[in-house]
């Protein structure tokens, strides 16, 4: 990891970075009259994006993913690797798009937000307006590529027949730095774990099927997008898909909902822990990784007052410290455990 967060007495010194005029222009405005945010800077391509970066060294850079000369992934491996900075991609909603924007997050970058379809100034404040928000908790987090380590977990001896597993099921939940830490968590489960496991992750529609197809290609795990219905078997992870409340019901079958965001997002892990926690009591096990905010805590406290474990990824690991620190000062961890060490943690609380 590199890189403090930014001061909160100073403004977010942001560069904007995209091959269209007309959006480089809208967002560098309307990023400049958001408060807390100073727009030093402006860039049309990869190259010159990271001439100005080291120009002007700006806290947080807005990279588009397609751009020509040098597109958003090879400017970003560039960044990542001779001027270190916080990057928040923008990207389409496309197959290709989403595929490149999850490994822009395996890259180094701290979030992303999605393009609209469409073109002109409307959709342009569209963009900035949300971009604002990415920006201002982007220069809250730790930068740095992460490279997975597959430690492997030591299971009690004998037949994994013979171990006792508890009934019920693992709840993820991470949002903010979230895709390139499920990678460390998810590829190191073992096959034979004993419960279901279920992924939320705060993420828009279009991107959670290909995220899903990335973690099943690293896992022992069958990891697939979930599908209303879809029923919880041991040994696979479904995710819940973005723009969806996942919630579980007493058949033990997935069921996905657009009720309103809580906490400002949808999926919620509030809303799937409330479920599982509905279902399974004190058989839940939950693990709250990096993000921004506090979604997990209520659902991680009726967890703990069911009698289930919380593990909370520890700060120093964390791209942004919001939602583990939540429920650390909340008094609702079981245990507090540096990413390397999560999935470790949740085997351990998965065994009865």
């Amino acid at each position: 990891m590199v890189a403090d967060p930014v001061p909160v007495a100073r403004p977010v010194r942001v560069l904007v970075v995209d091959d269209s005029a007309t959006i480089r222009a809208v967002l560098a405005r309307q990023l400049a009259a958001t408060p807390g945010i100073e727009v030093i800077g402006k860039a049309s391509d990869g190259l010159e994006a990271i001439e100005r970066i080291k120009e002007l060294r700006p806290d947080v850079v807005t990279l588009d993913v397609e751009m020509p000369r040098l597109d958003g992934l090879g400017a970003l491996q560039r960044i990542m690797s001779e001027c270190p900075t916080r990057v928040v991609m923008v990207s389409s909603l496309t197959g290709a798009g989403a595929d490149a924007t999850l490994r822009a997050l395996d890259l180094g970058a701290v979030d992303f937000f999605e393009k609209p379809t469409g073109a002109g100034t409307t959709v342009a404040l569209d963009i900035a307006a949300a971009v604002g928000e990415k920006v201002r908790s982007a220069a809250e987090a730790r930068i740095g590529r992460r490279s997975i380590s597959r430690r492997p977990i030591v299971l009690p001896s004998g037949p994994s027949t013979a171990r006792r597993w508890r009934r019920g099921v693992v709840v993820i939940g991470s949002s903010t730095g979230g895709p390139p830490a499920l990678r460390e968590v998810v590829s190191q489960l073992p096959a034979d774990l004993g419960l279901p496991v279920v992924i939320v992750q705060h993420m828009p529609p279009g991107f959670t099927k290909s995220m899903a197809e990335r973690l099943d290609a690293i896992s022992d795990l069958r990891v697939v997008e979930a599908a209303d219905g879809d029923r919880l078997e041991a040994g696979k992870a479904l995710v819940a898909p973005g723009g969806s409340h996942l919630t579980i019901d007493s058949g033990h079958s997935v069921r996905l909902n657009s009720d309103p965001p809580e906490c400002g997002v949808r999926p919620s892990i509030n809303v799937t822990l409330e479920s599982a926690v509905g279902v399974f009591g004190g058989q839940v096990v939950t693990a709250i990784l990096t993000g921004m905010g506090v979604d997990g805590t209520r659902g991680a406290g009726l967890a703990r007052a069911a009698g289930g474990p919380v593990v909370a990824e520890d700060e120093s690991t964390c791209v942004v410290y919001g939602m583990p620190r939540s429920i650390v000062e909340a008094g609702l961890a079981t245990s507090v455990v540096p990413l390397h060490d999560i999935a470790g943690a949740i085997v351990r609380h998965s065994l009865a």
